[in-house]
């Protein structure tokens, strides 16, 4: 094994307990396939050294970080695909009854719009024209933390909570 080689593997080592960490600090789970988790990770890094920025490895990038920002890891699209499907596109994040073994991995539809229809609509607008939230805004009960989209987090980034305790807050 070449020097080269020991450092990306050391590298993935590093990303893959960072991430496990960031990951359990804020409620998310990462794919418990430790070999697939790190191939994902390995993707990561190339993406970072090829662009500059962590682009999702299960995507084609634009080579331009303005133009990537929603498929930055994590990217915008995360938490609507763990809601719906239990895991994310690229399946680096899994829900909780993944992880558990409660539900199978299975098929996530891209999210991400055509680069004709971004422009024009944005990925993942949060106010419409009107000023009006175009996605609920939920309120943890528990600590008091907001986020607009379709559906409460599954855990509370901040302090834990689970689902259940988020209300519809707008």
């Amino acid at each position: 094994m070449s020097n080269e080689e020991r450092e990306l593997l050391q590298a993935i080592d590093l990303y893959y307990d960072r991430m496990t960490k960031e990951a359990a600090a804020s409620g998310y789970h990462l794919n418990p396939d430790t070999q697939f988790t790190k191939a994902l990770i390995a993707g990561l890094i190339v993406n970072e050294k090829r662009y500059g920025y962590g682009s999702c490895p299960c995507r084609l990038a634009a080579e331009n970080r303005d133009k990537d920002l929603d498929i930055i890891c994590p990217c915008d699209y995360r938490d609507p695909d763990l809601a719906e499907h239990g895991a994310c596109y690229c399946a680096l994040f899994v829900s909780e009854t993944i992880l558990k073994g409660e539900r199978e991995l299975s098929y996530v539809p891209e999210r991400r719009l055509p680069p004709q229809d971004r422009k024009k609509k944005g990925a993942m607008a949060s106010l419409s024209r009107t000023g009006n939230p175009t996605y609920p805004v939920w309120r943890c009960k528990v600590c008091g933390y907001l986020c607009a989209r379709e559906a409460p987090p599954e855990t509370c980034p901040i302090c834990k909570a689970k689902k259940e305790r988020f209300e519809k807050f707008i």
